[in-house]
């Protein structure tokens, strides 16, 4: 999948936003407070950081359409530090949040056209992009985090086609990472593989439905589901990947 193709990832954002948005609202108030499934994170930092990326990436969708350089954030301190700010807030204020901020993203989204769509901003990590891949960005966002709320979503209800493109995204990046092993992802209900790490004539193949292989690569999940063998079919442990995103 092109991730600059909004006909195709425009769809996604909505769903992942739409099962976030549902999981969000069958939470009671004190819910909210509980710990995620993410270290250091109750499910109030989660919501507070998906509504505060949504403006994050309007502000890119505001520098594609005017041309004035507004980056995500100002530092990755200040990031933080919002996060924390809003995690604090009312339960009431977090869940119109992420609707409201959802909704305007949309709309600022809306705003651009062929031309602005190809206007270039940058990501938080600095890497040059086209705005039109502005709704990737926000896909991996809502669809890993809904999962991240440890509120009985789990890796096995992302799209599959959200599931082979999160796949194709991790794998280019993290294969560049150090220590990255060499690993190819097979899973069993599908019918293509993936290349992890470095290239290798004896790689380690790492097994089992898709999104359990994406769940394990993404640090979603501690493994289950997913196994590993030699090229010879011998069972080993399963490789440890680098941190993604």
């Amino acid at each position: 999948m092109d991730r600059r193709d909004t006909s195709v990832t425009l769809p996604w954002m909505g769903a992942g936003t739409e099962l976030l948005t549902r999981a969000v609202d069958a939470l009671p108030d004190d819910a909210l407070r509980a710990p995620s499934a993410l270290p250091g994170w109750s499910r109030a930092h989660v919501v507070a950081h998906v509504a505060r990326n949504a403006e994050a990436l309007m502000r890119l969708a505001s520098w594609a359409r005017t041309g004035v350089e507004t980056p995500m954030y100002r530092s990755r301190e200040h990031r933080a530090a919002e996060i924390e700010s809003s995690a604090q807030a009312p339960v009431a204020v977090l869940r119109a949040e992420l609707a409201s901020t959802a909704a305007e993203l949309d709309n600022a989204l809306a705003s651009l056209d062929d031309t602005t769509w190809w206007s270039e901003v940058r990501s938080a990590l600095g890497r040059p992009i086209p705005a039109a891949e502005i709704p990737w960005m926000r896909v991996r966002e809502v669809w890993l985090h809904a999962v991240d709320l440890d509120a009985g979503i789990s890796v096995a209800e992302i799209a599959p086609d959200v599931v082979d493109s999160l796949l194709d995204d991790s794998t280019g990046t993290l294969s560049a990472a150090e220590g990255c092993p060499a690993a190819v992802l097979t899973p069993t209900d599908r019918e293509r593989t993936w290349a992890l790490g470095p290239e290798s004539d004896r790689p380690v193949q790492v097994r089992g439905a898709a999104a359990q292989v994406l769940g394990w690569l993404v640090g979603r999940t501690g493994g289950e589901g997913v196994d590993a063998v030699t090229a010879d079919g011998d069972p080993v442990p399963v490789p440890a990947p680098p941190r993604w995103l």
